[in-house]
């Protein structure tokens, strides 16, 4: 992956910002040198005239208490002006200290070539073919970022529509790893709110700055996966005041490049370029889904897994866990055997039992 620097925030990094008290040395320096030089020029000035002569010991470098306070002010002054430069003077140092890993800017990627491209998606394609709609999207998306010659690559917010177990999230995973970014899944079932997501302001319980400015600072990325998982059923969560705040209200800015070039965190009250963030929603159903957010996201229809694949999934995730063919052939035989009631295994029951047969294999024999 080609890798480049973008700047990412809405503030300024100074080195070496001078303390008051040092200000106040400059300043009194300089003006004591200021006085000195001018009563040098006068008094050779008059010395030329045929004035008397004064000794340099009479020179008035004192300064005055009306001095000092002007120096004072001037000192307190000029390190408000340059810490409102900054963008950060509402921020306590701890939260300062978290920015500055913004300082040198952050990462985005992108493939090198279209060819890259095709061999990315053809990739995904092979390990999960049923999510062609998808990988589809991903592969258009990229080779068009490779045509731009854009930074980083970027594609339109995904919504994953289809039955549970079908590896809506590994997919996600998987993308995220192929084009070397990192991945955060939301649980929308676990934390309905937006707080999880984008953070929250200070003055709630466990106020912070959300899991996908917690990805980007920590990574130095600033085009990671963000995976929200069942969407649907996210809730939200209602303040003293009766204000609502809910995940899916949360997104609506976020999904949109150009909104999101200017999102502003509600810990940090600083804005920040979410643009180049790819976003992928999964969802089991389309109820009680906002219109605004399928607006901006139409949802891709996924079709349940066949047999044959899962065969093929099997198969794959058995060579990586090294598993020798005999228990490969075994989960394939049961795949084969599902019937009536039980129809077809999802997907997440594929990788237990190849992680039930890896510990099977590797668990040392009892004597």
């Amino acid at each position: 992956m080609l890798k480049s620097t973008i700047p990412f925030a809405n503030i300024r990094f100074f080195d070496d910002v001078p303390t008051v008290s040092r200000l106040e040395m400059r300043f009194t320096k300089f003006l004591r040198q200021l006085r000195d030089r001018r009563e040098t020029e006068r008094l050779i000035e008059a010395k030329v005239e045929g004035g008397s002569d004064e000794t340099l010991d009479l020179f008035p470098s004192g300064l005055s208490s009306e001095d000092k306070m002007r120096i004072a002010n001037r000192a307190v002054n000029y390190v408000d002006r340059l810490d409102a430069a900054t963008g950060m003077q509402h921020l306590k140092a701890d939260d300062r200290k978290a920015l500055r890993r913004l300082k040198d800017g952050v990462t985005v990627s992108r493939v090198p070539t279209e060819h890259d491209a095709d061999v990315l998606a053809a990739t995904l394609h092979e390990e999960m073919p049923w999510m062609g709609p998808a990988t589809e999207h991903i592969w258009h998306a990229l080779r068009k970022s490779v045509r731009e010659d854009l930074p980083g690559f970027q594609f339109a917010p995904l919504l994953l529509l289809g039955p549970p177990g079908i590896g809506k999230s590994h997919w996600a995973r998987r993308l995220g790893k192929l084009l070397e970014v990192p991945t955060t899944v939301v649980e929308a079932t676990g934390e309905p709110a937006s707080f999880a997501l984008i953070g929250s302001q200070r003055g709630w319980g466990n106020a912070g700055p959300g899991k996908i400015m917690e990805t980007i600072l920590r990574e130095k990325c600033a085009s990671p996966v963000m995976v929200v998982d069942e969407v649907e059923k996210a809730g939200g969560v209602n303040s003293e005041k009766g204000l609502r705040f809910s995940l899916t209200d949360a997104l609506l800015p976020l999904l949109e490049r150009m909104t999101a070039s200017t999102w502003q965190c509600p810990y940090f009250r600083v804005q920040f370029d979410l643009s180049w963030v790819g976003w992928i929603l999964t969802a089991n159903s389309l109820h009680g889904l906002p219109e605004p957010l399928l607006s901006r996201c139409p949802p891709l229809e996924l079709a349940q897994v066949s047999k044959q694949h899962l065969i093929g999934f099997a198969q794959r995730l058995g060579k990586v866990h090294d598993l020798p063919d005999e228990a490969i052939a075994t989960i394939e035989e049961i795949i084969r055997s599902c019937r009536g009631d039980i129809g077809v295994p999802s997907l997440r029951t594929v990788k237990r039992m190849i992680e039930r047969a890896e510990i099977a294999y590797v668990r040392p024999l009892l004597h």
